[in-house]
């Protein structure tokens, strides 16, 4: 049977600190009160275990470094004069970095004292006379005595709202009145304020920066930033792979105050932003202030579409259209921070963002912007991925089976090729028929090979066991692609694919043309080949447009008439300087136009076409 024995702390032991000690250890015996007689010898009947206890570190408030301060300060000292100074230092870090300190309101109701909230030094806020009975009463007395309180960083911002609620007191003059540090949006309000000139002093602490100031003498009655609805969240309605559709509640200033409001959209891919003057100061000074762009008018479509702002024509803001066709000197280019974009919207709270890159994490911010008094105010914003790219079909290749494959422009097309476990080396034919496409190859996720081919290329790729490859074939700009590949695993001598030179053109000796004949020449190459040459009259306008639209390598002669065939031949050289085969076409008529191909054949049977070339007989002999 076993019993468990219980370890607790008593209660008349001082608490348990983590900071002055963070684990203690010590030895738990364990015996049998009750032996049997017949086992007296078998002693003794007792056991030990190490028991080491390790105590949790929990988040403690800031101490002082003592319980009560006394400090004097002379009477008729001017304002701001200092009285002493208070620390403390956070028992989790050991440091004073992340504290903050402040005087508590109810010890200090008449707000005749200020401390620093970083620096803990407490000065005076007006002058002190001992004889005075009123401001005797600025003084903290023995019975009442003047609390400061440090704050965690957290609770500053919240502690600076309650103070400015109260009524500030009139300050002598040169009295430091509101002090604050961050880079967030911040107010200060006076409840009396006497004539006179107000300096405000700001400093950059890390490095150049910009801030918006707005001042009113009518407080009470001005209301110059727009007012943010119960729920100032901007949710997230929908997710596509290339598209966030967003919506949030509008501000009810421009319904009950009448003041024309707008919205601009900020999206970006690294943070959300405190401030419109944040992001605008993000931006650069030459993309402030940019309103939606219309068509035609301001922008082309081409300035936003590569990042997903391509508006309609409802989109142009009222408040701060352009008059004219003139484009702005920032409209003229492309943004300068392109992972960072500005619009504003209007008065609509529904904006659908596209054209975005798939699988990427974007932050959205929404501003309410006043354009009467130029202040803005910043909802909730908040962040979303779009959605990963759906899974392209992969057409599996079959090893040594030559396979066709269509691409659309700038289209992309994947295929698979599983050879066999034991391979050494894997074989990879491609022969674009058109224009040029681009050619990735992935052996198990891992990029092997990227080039750009254009007519008939050979690669050779070191084999892995059980490797898995995946090419990827992209299309040109210029239009669809059609290829032909071949992927094998097997050794063989012959190719699949006749050998084509360097230059593929179709050379003509104009010295040499007659009125029923013309002599071309072609390049050939180390192998022994099969070229069929074959012939077909055009009309007399054929050009070169024309000739260039079915340039289609991949055409072979089984599909010309007999009719057009002039001849087949083998030519080889072993010397490539000298690898050059004339042919004089004969059969001609005066004056006519002809346009000639030569047709290589391999081993397997698959043809290449060279460039076509267009001949003109002599018309007079």
């Amino acid at each position: 049977m076993k019993r468990w024995g219980l370890l607790h702390p008593w209660l008349h032991l001082a608490l348990l600190d983590f900071e002055s000690r963070s684990s203690y250890s010590f030895s738990v015996e364990v015996s049998n009160p009750v032996v049997d007689p017949r086992f007296l010898r078998q002693g003794p009947f007792k056991d030990l275990a190490g028991v080491r206890v390790l105590i949790l570190d929990a988040d403690e408030p800031p101490r002082f470094s003592r319980p009560r301060y006394r400090l004097d300060v002379s009477e008729n000292c001017p304002p701001v004069c200092s009285v002493g100074r208070v620390s403390a230092v956070d028992p989790d870090t050991g440091g004073s970095a992340n504290i903050r300190y402040s005087i508590d309101p109810q010890s200090d109701p008449e707000a005749v004292f200020r401390i620093g909230s970083d620096s803990g030094s407490i000065t005076t806020v007006t002058e002190l006379d001992r004889e005075r009975g009123a401001v005797a009463q600025h003084r903290p007395s023995i019975g009442r005595p003047m609390i400061c309180q440090p704050e965690p960083l957290e609770q500053q911002q919240q502690q600076q709202q309650q103070q400015q609620q109260q009524q500030v007191p009139v300050a002598a003059e040169g009295a430091e009145l509101f002090s604050y540090r961050g880079n967030d949006v911040e107010a200060y309000a006076a409840g009396s304020a006497p004539s006179g000139l107000y300096q405000l002093e700001v400093l950059c602490t890390e490095k150049d920066s910009t801030l918006k100031v707005y001042a009113t003498t009518t407080p009470e009655s001005d209301q110059p930033y727009p007012t943010l609805p119960r729920d100032p969240r901007v949710d997230v309605t929908a997710l596509g792979r290339t598209s966030v559709t967003l919506a949030w509640k509008p501000t009810p200033t421009a319904a009950q105050m009448g003041q024309p409001v707008h919205y601009c959209l900020v999206v970006n891919k690294e943070h959300n932003f405190k401030s419109l003057c944040a992001a605008e100061a993000k931006l650069g000074a030459d993309d402030a202030f940019m309103p939606a762009p219309q068509p035609g008018r301001d922008f082309s479509p081409f300035d936003f579409a590569h990042f997903g702002f391509v508006p309609s024509d409802n989109d142009l803001t009222r408040d701060r259209g352009f008059a004219g066709n003139k484009v702005p000197r920032y409209a003229a280019g492309r943004p300068r921070a392109p992972d960072m974009v500005k619009v504003c919207i209007g008065d609509k709270n529904l904006y659908t963002v596209s054209d975005l890159k798939p699988d990427t994490q974007f932050y959205f911010d929404v501003f309410a912007v006043n354009a009467a008094t130029n202040t803005s105010t910043a909802y909730v914003g908040t962040f979303a991925r779009t959605k990963a790219e759906a899974r392209p079909k992969t057409l599996e290749l079959k090893d040594g089976r030559v396979t066709d494959v269509f691409v659309k422009r700038k289209g992309s097309k994947f295929l698979r090729f599983a050879p066999v476990s034991s391979h050494q080396r894997v074989a990879l034919f491609v022969h674009a028929c058109l224009d040029s496409v681009q050619v990735q190859v992935r052996r198990d996720d891992k990029l092997v090979l990227s080039q750009s081919v254009e007519g008939v290329r050979q690669f050779v790729l070191r084999g892995k066991p059980k490797a898995k490859y995946v090419i990827r074939l992209r299309g040109s700009r210029r239009g669809a692609s059609t290829l032909k590949v071949l992927a094998t695993s097997k050794a063989s001598s012959k190719q699949p694919f006749p050998s084509l030179p360097e230059d593929t053109r179709i050379k003509a000796f104009d010295k040499l043309r007659t009125c029923s004949s013309a002599t071309v020449a072609w390049l050939g190459t180390q192998d022994r080949n099969k070229y069929c040459v074959y012939r077909r009259e055009v009309a007399e306008g054929y050009g070169e447009e024309q000739r260039r639209r079915q340039q289609n390598q991949c055409a072979g002669p089984e599909g010309r008439r007999r009719a057009e065939k002039v001849l087949c031949k083998y030519f080889s050289s072993a010397n490539l300087q000298k690898a050059v085969t004339t042919e004089t076409i004969t059969g001609l008529e005066p004056g006519k136009t002809y346009l000639l191909d030569v047709y290589v054949v391999g081993h397997s049977g698959h043809a290449v076409k060279y460039q076509s070339k267009l001949v003109k007989t002599r018309k007079y002999c």
